[in-house]
């Protein structure tokens, strides 16, 4: 199924854009689970649109209504499912899109996949929109991984050429540093650069384009000797789902390409003993090998294209008539997505390695 992922932690979404609502289920969430409610909702805020200029000017309260898997606020082994209904919706800004697809957006493959019969009112399944789904239950998946020590957070590594810090060259990465950055509305490390990078999102959407950028996501404490080698890695698993995501092109671990340009005695971390434990002086691979957790951070980083969605004339095609025209999209969309979805791959993270890690528990333990 094309919206299912996960073994042993199973997570599907459903909805579309401009339906009554979107939501998950979650199936093999472990019981006995506590879930706060109220940071969930604080974490749902940080992917919610319309907050400022920035992003959308849609507006959606992105609450979830939990129609099993919970009694008090405690996961009872049911499957997890909730809705979010989506209630500012503008489904006639879309009414060309039936037969004039955008330039870079689903809309073409989708009407050739689905012979016209895809939903196309605001991207319909394919849109930014069902991560608010995702987020639902990555959020309560890092939770459970929080209870065991395991701390996930990201920042937005660049928009168009401007670059922040990185968590690969901090010498002080830990959960204090994570939480200071997800707390933030925009969250990167060097303040300056984040000011260059708003007015760059901004100078964009006032000339009705749009501008891209790339997310580094860091994972601390993930215990040494979870995944597997070839197409069950870490690395191979968290790609499949990071790729899912609208609008991701490019995906590196570690020192990725620029590890790519050096020697490999400039690139590989050597071991040492610290406080009784083997680690690494340095981290250029990200925390896998073979597709197996080392023990080091994990860190990975996500290249987002520029928002297909813009107000600009573009060329395209009529699909009824066979020939050239011009698009003008209406509606109202992100000039850069980058921001909104930081938690998008915090969670999505947080799916696959609460998922792996159960999984490495059940081998150990047969």
């Amino acid at each position: 199924m094309a919206s299912e992922i996960g073994k042993l932690l199973k997570v599907s979404l459903f909805g579309q854009s401009h339906g009554a609502a979107i939501g998950m289920v979650m199936d093999g969430f472990p019981p006995g689970e506590k879930i706060d409610l109220d940071c969930l909702q604080v974490f749902m805020q940080r992917r919610a649109p319309g907050k400022n200029k920035l992003s959308t000017a849609r507006k959606e309260a992105d609450r979830p209504e939990f129609l099993s898997g919970i009694i008090d606020g405690i996961s009872c082994g049911a499957p997890l499912c909730a809705i979010i209904r989506n209630q500012d919706i503008r489904s006639q800004d879309y009414a060309l899109l039936s037969d004039i697809p955008r330039p870079g957006h689903a809309d073409y493959t989708a009407a050739i996949r689905y012979q016209g019969a895809q939903d196309f009112r605001g991207g319909g399944h394919f849109s930014g929109r069902l991560t608010a789904a995702l987020c639902l239950a990555g959020g309560i998946c890092m939770q459970a991984l929080q209870r065991r020590g395991i701390y996930i957070g990201a920042h937005i590594a660049a928009i168009s050429d401007i670059e922040d810090e990185l968590f690969l060259e901090r010498q002080d990465l830990d959960t204090g540093l994570l939480k200071q950055i997800t707390d933030k509305d925009f969250p990167v490390l060097d303040e300056q650069a984040g000011a260059r990078m708003q007015a760059a999102i901004l100078a964009a959407a006032a000339e009705q384009d749009s501008v891209g950028g790339c997310i580094e996501c860091c994972v601390l404490n993930y215990p040494a000797g979870v995944g597997n080698p070839r197409f069950e890695g870490i690395d191979a698993r968290l790609g499949q789902a990071v790729f899912a995501l609208p609008g991701v092109k490019g995906l590196e671990f570690g020192s990725g390409f620029a590890g790519s340009q050096k020697r490999g005695s400039d690139n590989n971390d050597a071991f040492c003993i610290r406080d009784g434990q083997v680690t690494c002086r340095s981290n250029n691979h990200g925390g896998i090998l073979g597709g197996i957790s080392s023990g080091m951070p994990i860190i990975f980083k996500v290249a987002f294209k520029p928002t297909a969605s813009i107000a600009k004339e573009q060329q395209s095609v009529s699909l009824s008539k066979k020939e050239a025209c011009s698009l003008q999209v209406e509606g109202r969309h992100d000039p850069c997505i980058v921001p909104r979805a930081v938690p998008v791959i915090e969670a999505i993270s947080a799916i696959i390695l609460l998922d792996m890690l159960m999984e490495a528990k059940a081998y150990i333990n047969q």
